[in-house]
């Protein structure tokens, strides 16, 4: 297996510091809003690589936080009038739903913030008595940037003063601008948290680090987790400032392998809340199957920015149609599990930085072939056999193509149709089996009319849309 390191900007062999074992961290969604695009193609990124670690035989270990403590959190349970849990528990369980939806497996930890305080707090104290913190006097807590001659070693950038640290209000009592918070001394009556430094909340960089470090760190090992995740727009200021919080507060770097996915772009521009282009993943899902969004957007690589159109979208969901024909033309036989050349191929290109480009381009060719094959005359039992075998590895290893064939093909169809369609279906049936042929043919008229298409199949009757 080879990653990018976007730390080191290079392609680097992947040598887990524990034989056989990989410990993943992504950094999850702050939860006070609707999943967007830009979440789904991270989450689908870091879900692919568990897929493809595990294949390559690894025992993978995947944690991927839940950020429910936040002012924008609070902003939008006041707008609301409902308590906070309330907001984070809704957007949580939607998020969950959401992913699901586009094939997206729950990590194996999935710490939350307001479940890690103590952690948090425990580090704030370490960082303070190696003399990488301070206290100011309103009871805010700042990680010095000064005190760290590593600090800016994983984005490296130049320092500027202008640069926005924070998710929160800064302070004049920072001993540098480049300083950021630690834990923010709340003053009202707002959403805090009880601390030796007084009531607050901590800081967003701060949790990170401190649910690793309690979660997936291993005492005297030369880094918390092998591989550390997340979109392109956390490299900095945001996974710099977790990196110094680690290593200055322990005996060991954050991570040794930093993987970072590329934007996603609405129609040739970044999506973002500020410019009003955010796609919510829930009105996609109203217009397309979750899987026909999974293969859209693990179409190019993960590194490189998505432009995400309609045309596109509408170009992809054809070419897994193609990969759903050949599983229906082959609808009954028993499944296989044997290897194939073709298997080997696949998870060679994916072991090489996630190459799902080159991996789709092996789909479409085995499915050729497979087609071409199986339109001429014979039985072709070998065939049908690999070809088995092969879509369930790649349903396995990639997520495409886990759905009956037949159910695929019948997205958008609303649930009061489908309930009328199988009650047809029941009654051509009886009619069939009563050899009633006329009644059995005006059913299925009147089947067709509903813009469907009707197949008899040994294994039963199935429709799709047309």
């Amino acid at each position: 297996m080879h990653i990018y390191d976007s730390v080191q900007k290079t392609k680097r062999k992947f040598i887990p510091q524990e034989a056989g074992k990989v410990s993943l961290y992504v950094c999850g969604p702050t939860v006070y809003d609707n999943a967007h695009l830009g979440h789904a193609k991270s989450a689908l990124v870091f879900d692919l690589l568990t897929r493809v670690l595990k294949a390559d035989g690894l025992d993978v270990t995947y944690a991927r936080n839940i950020t429910d403590i936040d002012d924008k959190i609070i902003k939008k349970a006041q707008e609301l009038g409902k308590d906070i849990q309330e907001i984070t528990d809704f957007y949580t369980d939607t998020f969950h739903k959401e992913m699901q939806a586009i094939g997206v497996a729950r990590p194996d930890i999935e710490p939350k913030a307001t479940q890690n305080l103590d952690a948090m707090q425990s580090m704030i104290a370490t960082l303070i008595q190696n003399n990488h913190a301070y206290v100011t006097e309103d009871g805010d807590v700042y990680f010095d940037t000064a005190s760290d001659s590593q600090y800016l070693s994983i984005s490296k950038r130049f320092q500027e003063e202008d640069t926005k640290q924070e998710r929160v209000a800064s302070s004049s009592m920072k001993k540098n601008p480049a300083d950021f918070a630690l834990w923010k001394a709340v003053k009202d009556a707002s959403v805090s948290f009880s601390s030796p430094y007084g009531a607050g909340r901590p800081g967003w960089h701060l949790e990170c680090s401190a649910m690793i470090e309690k979660h997936l760190a291993k005492p005297n090992a030369a880094f918390s987790v092998d591989i550390h995740g997340g979109g392109a727009d956390l490299l900095f200021p945001h996974h710099e400032n977790e990196a110094a919080q680690t290593r200055c507060s322990s005996n060991h770097a954050l991570a040794n392998y930093w993987m970072h996915n590329g934007f996603v772009n609405i129609n040739g521009e970044k999506m973002s809340k500020s410019l009003g282009n955010s796609f919510f993943l829930k009105d996609a899902l109203k217009e397309y199957d979750g899987e026909v969004l999974r293969f859209y957007l693990l179409g190019t690589h993960y590194r490189s920015n998505f432009n995400f159109n309609t045309q596109d979208l509408q170009s992809a969901k054809k070419r897994l149609d193609k990969l759903y024909r050949l599983k229906k033309r082959l609808f009954g036989l028993a499944e296989s599990e044997e290897t194939t050349p073709f298997q080997t191929q696949l998870l060679s290109v994916l072991k090489d930085d996630l190459n799902t480009s080159a991996a789709n381009a092996l789909i479409d060719e085995m499915v050729a072939k497979a087609n071409e094959t199986l339109d001429t005359p014979g039985k072709h039992k070998l065939l049908k056999r690999e070809t088995m075998a092969n879509l369930h590895f790649i349903a396995t290893l990639l997520g495409f193509g886990v759905q009956n064939p037949f159910e695929y093909f019948q997205f958008g169809v609303d649930t009061q149709t489908k309930e009328h369609l199988a009650q047809l279906i029941e009654k051509r049936n009886l009619a069939k089996k009563a050899k009633d042929f006329a009644q059995s043919d005006k059913i299925r008229e009147e089947i067709l009319a509903l813009g469907v298409n009707l197949m008899d199949t040994p294994q039963g009757t199935f429709w799709e849309k047309i």
